[in-house]
């Protein structure tokens, strides 16, 4: 777990949790003894802390959820998941489900990163390219045409004034380059900013199908989590509904839980709405039937991890070719500009 106890855990330190929470609890070792063993086998001060924390408000309450709910550091939906495992006697099965939850939500988080942060780094390094060529490579060339008796002339000399202009202004572009900084780190590191970010990138047409089909998996692993706990559909549907910000995927919910509440039963109102395809919709219509709903979601949350995790590799193969092309066509034609004046000039002499 994290060595501050005043910011929420990552997707990867709640799933590593669960899963010690779960092998102790299968074990048929008691939450109390088990968390003074993950105290025990602990490095982290700050970690053992959070453990004390929850074991003492466990004591106090005698309640797990009261004790994790106390640390301010654990997921809002996890907390629920304990807290209903807590009045439904399940709580080894369900730290298991979550332990797997988080860690699908982790490789998701990751593969949604890995998708945003290569072509915003290709890009960052194309306009440095470019900006060290007009600001500093095109002053020489400028000075050999001098020398040689001549000027610089259309599209060379249009980018020669563009680069000094950026000289000239640099001070006013520095303060702008801090300022978009300082905008990246607030969609980056705040909840706020990625609940922005995620909205905003839902809309972009390249990757909307991706952000649904992440959204789609986030819904079929929550489902089977809830579904496993013995909750009802709505209620399934209600605490699972805050885990996509999604602005497309929230609509499909609300039509979903309108039509379960006018009696159609949860795979027919999970195809008719939109929220599955037909082939998962008939996974999840055949679970109905055999009493294995849960499970079938299961398997749809794998499988669509599966296949988001390809468009991702498919997109950023697509994006790194093409921006490596882009940055060559840029350079190339920023360099001819210069050149074939330059070649003119000196076959005249």
């Amino acid at each position: 777990m994290k060595d501050q106890n005043t910011k929420t855990l990552s997707n990867t330190e709640v799933s590593a949790f669960c899963s010690q929470m779960s092998m102790i609890l299968n074990a048929g070792i008691s939450a109390t003894e088990g968390l003074f063993i993950l105290q025990d086998s602990s490095t982290s001060p700050s970690e053992r802390s959070i453990l004390e924390q929850i074991s003492n408000k466990l004591n106090e309450t005698g309640s797990l959820y009261e004790g994790l709910k106390s640390t301010a550091v654990f997921p809002e939906y996890m907390l629920e998941m304990v807290h209903i495992a807590e009045q439904t006697g399940n709580m080894d099965s369900v730290f298991g489900a979550l332990s797997i939850h988080y860690n699908r939500e982790a490789m998701v988080s990751q593969s949604v990163k890995n998708a945003i942060t290569y072509p915003m780094v290709m890009v960052v390094m194309m306009v440095i390219v470019i900006l060290v060529l007009i600001t500093k490579v095109m002053p020489i060339f400028n000075q050999v045409f001098r020398q040689l008796g001549s000027e610089m002339t259309g599209i060379s000399r249009v980018l020669l004034d563009i680069g000094q202009g950026i000289n000239k202004y640099s001070a006013i572009l520095i303060a702008i380059v801090i300022v978009l900084i300082g905008i990246g780190f607030f969609f980056s590191f705040t909840q706020a900013g990625r609940k922005n970010f995620a909205n905003f990138a839902s809309r972009l047409p390249l990757i909307r199908g991706l952000m649904e089909k992440v959204a789609m998996s986030r819904f079929a692993s929550g489902m089977y989590l809830t579904l496993k706990s013995g909750l009802t559909p709505e209620e399934c549907l209600d605490m699972v509904s805050n885990l996509s910000n999604h602005h497309g995927f929230q609509k499909k919910l609300e039509l979903c839980k309108e039509q379960i509440k006018a009696g159609d039963d949860l795979p027919t109102a999970l195809a008719n709405s939109g929220i599955f395809t037909s082939i998962y919709a008939k996974m999840a219509s055949i679970g109905s039937k055999t009493g294995d709903l849960d499970e079938a979601l299961n398997k749809i949350a794998i499988q669509s991890n599966e296949e988001t995790d390809e468009r991702f590799a498919s997109v950023i193969s697509t994006i790194e070719p093409t921006l490596v092309i882009v940055l060559s066509v840029v350079v190339g034609l920023i360099l001819l500009s210069v050149m074939l004046p330059l070649i003119g000039i000196l076959s005249s002499i």
